[in-house]
């Protein structure tokens, strides 16, 4: 996990240079808070998706260009087989599999969620960006605190939201939960 930090932090520092922009004008520009992008830079911060997602829009890359470190070549279809997605461990308790990482300027990121469970006292990590979100839980339980509003999801539960809005969720009943989650 750790070493997949420091390359994505590398691309975003790499990006930042051969755009010729400041940390100052990258935060400004993406809506970010100057302390939560210069410690992603730095490689001991765990980097959000929707920190990399709102970097990739406004500067017209490919998420999966700062996720992975690849860019997409399909532009027709992209097949993921079953287990088989383009993944990143941000930290030891979230996985993403990338399910489209192949397709070339897509409208929506993909992505089946795995989340470890956490203890019970640990606290939710919020994060919010540009657009809407789609989450269909495919195992497990979870809960997702959507502005201030706790909703519990079981398996096959479905929720489509505005993710501007703050949101952050948790595995429940000390099980894995993995969740379709669909950014646009």
């Amino acid at each position: 996990m750790d070493e997949q930090i420091k390359l994505i932090a590398e691309r975003l520092k790499g990006l930042r240079e051969v755009l010729e922009l400041s940390a100052e004008e990258v935060v400004r520009d993406c809506n970010l808070p100057i302390e939560e992008y210069t410690q992603a830079e730095s490689g001991e911060y765990d980097i959000s998706v929707s920190m990399l997602q709102k970097i990739a829009r406004r500067y017209g890359i490919a998420l999966d260009a700062l996720m992975f470190g690849e860019e997409p070549k399909m532009n027709s279809y992209f097949l993921t087989r079953a287990g088989q997605g383009v993944s990143i461990e941000r930290t030891k308790a979230y996985k993403y599999q990338a399910l489209a990482a192949g397709f070339m300027n897509r409208t929506a990121d993909p992505f089946i969620v795995t989340v470890e469970p956490k203890p019970e006292e640990t606290p939710i990590q919020f994060n919010s960006h540009d657009g809407q979100e789609f989450n269909l839980v495919l195992e497990g339980r979870m809960m997702l605190n959507i502005n201030g509003k706790e909703l519990i999801l079981n398996e096959g539960d479905s929720l489509y939201f505005n993710s501007k809005l703050p949101h952050g969720m948790k595995a429940l009943d000390g099980k894995v939960v993995r969740f379709l989650a669909v950014i646009m």
